[in-house]
């Protein structure tokens, strides 16, 4: 069956999203051999057996069930989607797993071996693969093993925002061969903001806290009031290539930002170290400490059983209070305050002030679901909303949501705006409802408050129009040749609606000043503008109403 296929590559863990063209709700993909089971991700893993194996490398699942994940070596590929697209940097395989990596910046120059076992001498060794050769051979696996059935006709992948532009080459390149007629960019901060359930131009904070870093970045989403919603960017259409078609970039807007190479893996050795402090951080071991830590989650104390190579079985148990107190003496809470700190001063700069208001804070990765994460994330952002109910799908759910043709079918070629009275300046203005270019069906109705302009006024007038094209040049002569002229800024034209919409009574008359109607406007599937609301006065719900067709 047709539909659209989400790939979310990430750093650590890979999610593949499948929706129909039913729109059924979205589903992960469990693709054997390579995804976990619960959730069904993609360990982001390859291990090569010679620097010419690419085509019997181990991939996901395969390098965990094989015992490689914690080995060192050129031929342990991990973490190279950080680093796609990135320039060379110096390596910092020396910095302890608890220091900065530069606070505000990518981390994509760091070392391929500089996480692992090994230190320095495993960075040394240059890896078999190329970052971007090797996201390519995941993806091909990826592509290669969709179950019968699945057959898309849309792609949509995820891009980091400091590194969108050369992202969207290397896609480019990688899907070249993929038979699939469309094929789609969106940024990750957007897909994860849209994937929780946020409205377009929301500002989010979002905590991306994964296997092998932590970041915190502040973002403005695009959309709003007034202003066209996100959609994904289009890089194949009709199976046509569209590397001219002038498309500009949409991204959400960085505020701030700061990254730390820290991440769940550096916990899990913590775990270990703590529990078995004379017994070296073995492949068995860490994955007994990382089953604790995520059964922490969710209890105040886990139990798990450890079996050493040759040794009987033994009962590791550890509780919530003491997995707190290893994470605060290792200087996790002291590091996640000074990337606030870092988010914030870099959120100064771009004229944003501290006390600003954001919309949420959006938790994303494994390493988000910790309590304690969650419980600074509160204390933190007092009053903020906590929106984390899916961490490791958001962002590919949100790719879906998305994409042209699932959840939207069109863009509008023209906007709407609504007349409005203007206290202030005591006149009429056009208030924009609509923008041309925004997608239809809108997922959410877009909201505003109307208040009377007079005394005892009995109904309010709903006066719709097109804003008309913004002809800020225009053509002049001068001696015979053609020549582009400014004209001055101003108010763009907006031309009413031939038939306006019958007005709405208000019942009792309102008063000058008054808020009286709360409207709701939406787009339907047939691109029909339809109102709803309710008086703000009798508290009696408008009745629903189509004022006309939009496109």
């Amino acid at each position: 069956m047709p539909g659209t296929l989400a790939i979310d590559l990430g750093s650590t863990t890979t999610v593949v999203a499948w929706q129909d063209c039913t729109a059924s709700p979205p589903r992960l993909l469990a693709l054997a051999p390579y995804a976990l089971d619960d959730p069904a991700v993609v360990p982001s893993l390859i291990w090569l057996t010679g620097p010419e194996g690419a085509a019997g490398a181990l991939v996901g699942r395969q390098v965990l069930d094989a015992g490689l994940a914690d080995g060192e070596g050129p031929g342990l590929l991990r973490d190279f989607k950080r680093r796609i697209g990135a320039s060379p940097q110096p390596s910092s395989a020396g910095r302890s797993p608890g220091a900065p990596a530069r606070p505000g910046g990518s981390q994509a120059g760091d070392s391929e071996g500089s996480e692992g076992p090994g230190g320095s001498e495993a960075a040394a060794q240059q890896p078999w693969l190329t970052p971007e050769a090797a996201g390519a051979l995941l993806l091909q696996r990826i592509w290669r093993a969709l179950p019968p059935g699945v057959e898309p006709d849309r792609l949509v992948l995820t891009a980091p925002i400091e590194a969108y532009r050369s992202y969207r080459q290397w896609l480019r390149e990688v899907c070249g061969s993929f038979a699939v007629p469309e094929l789609a960019l969106v940024d990750e901060p957007t897909a994860a903001a849209i994937g929780a359930g946020l409205p377009p131009g929301s500002r989010v904070l979002v905590v991306d806290f994964g296997g092998g870093t932590l970041d915190l970045s502040l973002v403005q989403l695009e959309g709003g009031e007034g202003r066209a919603a996100p959609i994904a960017q289009l890089l194949r259409f009709a199976g046509r290539e569209l590397k001219a078609s002038g498309q500009a970039l949409r991204c959400a807007r960085v505020l701030g930002k700061a990254g730390l190479r820290l991440g769940g893996r550096d916990i899990d050795r913590w775990i270990a170290a703590e529990l078995v402090p004379d017994e070296g951080p073995d492949g068995e071991l860490l994955r007994t400490a990382e089953a604790l830590k995520c059964q922490l989650s969710d209890v105040e104390e886990a139990v798990r059983l450890w079996s050493p190579a040759g040794l009987p079985a033994r009962e590791l148990r550890f509780s919530r209070r003491r997995f707190e107190v290893l994470l605060e003496e290792r200087g996790l809470i002291t590091q996640l305050d000074t990337l606030l700190e870092a988010v914030w001063a870099g959120a100064r700069r771009e004229g944003l002030a501290r006390g600003t208001a954001i919309d949420a804070v959006l938790p994303v990765g494994g390493g988000s679901r910790i309590p304690l994460i969650r419980r600074w994330l509160q204390e933190r952002c007092p009053g903020v909303p906590l929106r984390g109910e899916r961490p490791v799908e958001a962002v590919a759910l949100g790719a879906l949501a998305l994409t042209p043709g699932v959840k939207l079918r069109d863009v509008l070629s023209r906007g709407v705006s609504l007349r409005c009275w203007d206290r202030r300046s005591g006149t009429h203005r056009w208030h924009p409802l609509f923008v041309a270019g925004q997608g239809w069906p809108t997922t959410v109705p877009l909201e505003i408050v109307l208040a009377c302009s007079h005394e005892g006024q009995g109904a309010i007038e709903l006066v719709l129009g097109e804003p008309l094209g913004e002809a800020r040049s225009e053509v002049v002569f001068r001696d015979g040749v053609p020549q582009l002229r400014r004209r001055p800024a101003g108010e763009a034209a907006v031309a009413p609606w031939r038939q306006a919409p019958a007005p709405l009574p208000l019942q009792p008359p309102g008063q000058a000043g008054q808020d009286r109607l709360r409207l709701c406007f939406s787009i339907d599937a047939e691109a029909r503008l339809w109102l709803d609301g309710e008086d703000l006065v009798s508290e009696a719900p408008l009745e629903s109403r189509c004022l006309g067709p939009v496109c």
